[in-house]
């Protein structure tokens, strides 16, 4: 009897459907990740692992109640901020990006703070101002995501640019940004294509030059997508089983583990086993969705939107990309691919998300 009631207690902030959902998802992640890494034992071990310290702090993020997170969202994002010009002034390069800081015994990457944090800004924002919303507010919250996102493209990390753009502009849109704006953004947006083609790196202009024809760099910058499609195409409906894909176990898919692992998927899955994944991440986006509505204040539903629709997004850019209808922009499979911080970011925003839905009582009658 006590230890029924200690588990409820335990478990109490935890949101059942949502978790089942997770816990499923990223199972069906570690029996590919033995597939897509050669069947290494230790590879699927150290996920094993990244995901056990994802939980952790997702039940963490789950037993805040939701009004310290909204206090802790400005501090966050100015040390979020801070941290980002650190890195632009005197970050650790690696592979001939500047990303990381280097603590010594500990090296981090700002930008990764940023995915969470940005959000909680915006949220906090639009929150303190939602009873007399103006235009300007809409750019001060503008100017609020675009320098974190011009710090993170410059080092350059294109993919977790445009990740926290959506993120941030979720948080936009869901607080009331209309849609003439929108429509009058694009078209300006068009106008301005050739500038934003002329500040882009050559390899990002060559990622988008490759979408359009892979073939024209077969063994260089096209090879990935090219051994992507292969390796969805060769599995047809069912899928050649479970480990006894080709493009992977020969060795002939790059990053196997990590941005194209579904291509791995849909090779030893087939059709069938795609669509179930798209089942299990509907459900998951659905359940984000549902939360967000019920959300009782502006805070926890602009939080818990943006949290669901980011989501969506990972798994969107990161199935185009493997799928060539997207340009390759280094976007993980989220819950599947290979990888301890997307893994623990992830997870802390669900736990977030729990957070919203199991405190709703307590934010309802603060």
């Amino acid at each position: 009897m006590m230890t029924s009631r200690l588990l409820q207690g335990l478990f109490k902030h935890i949101d059942a459907f949502l978790m089942s959902c997770l816990l499923f998802t990223m199972l069906v992640g570690l029996f590919v990740l033995y597939s897509a890494s050669g069947q290494n034992m230790e590879r699927a071990s150290a996920q094993l692992i990244n995901i056990a310290v994802a939980l952790v702090m997702m039940w963490l993020a789950a037993n805040i109640q939701p009004h310290h997170l909204e206090r802790i969202a400005v501090p966050a994002y100015v040390l979020g901020v801070a941290l980002l010009i650190g890195v632009a002034l005197f970050g650790h390069i690696s592979h001939g990006a500047q990303r990381w800081l280097n603590f010594g015994v500990i090296k981090i990457q700002p930008s990764e703070i940023m995915r969470i944090a940005v959000p909680m800004m915006l949220a906090w924002f639009f929150a303190k101002r939602e009873t007399s919303l103006r235009v300007t507010d809409f750019a001060i919250a503008a100017l609020i995501l675009f320098i974190p996102v011009a710090l993170i493209a410059k080092q350059p990390d294109l993919g977790t640019a445009l990740l926290i753009s959506a993120s941030g502009f979720f948080v936009i849109f869901l607080a009331g940004l209309s849609w003439r704006f929108l429509i009058g953004s694009a078209v300006i947006t068009g106008a301005l294509m050739p500038i934003f083609w002329s500040m882009l790196h050559d390899y990002q202009r060559r990622r988008i030059e490759i979408l359009i024809d892979p073939t024209q760099d077969p063994l260089g910058a096209g090879y990935h997508t090219i051994q992507a499609s292969i390796a969805l195409g060769s599995g047809g409906i069912t899928g050649k089983g479970w480990l006894n894909g080709t493009q992977s176990q020969l060795d002939f898919l790059p990053e196997r583990t990590t941005d194209f692992i579904f291509a791995v998927f849909g090779e030893e899955f087939g059709m069938v086993g795609s669509l179930i994944l798209l089942v299990l991440f509907s459900l998951i986006i659905a359940r984000g969705l549902v939360i967000a509505t019920q959300a009782k204040s502006t805070f926890t539903r602009l939080l818990a939107g943006s949290i669901t629709l980011t989501f969506f997004t990972y798994a969107f850019v990161n199935m185009g990309m493997v799928s060539g209808i997207l340009p390759v922009v280094g976007v993980p499979l989220p819950l599947i691919s290979y990888g301890g911080t997307s893994m623990v970011t992830l997870l802390l925003s669900f736990g977030i998300l729990m957070s919203i839905q199991t405190h709703k009582k307590l934010v309802a009658t603060a």
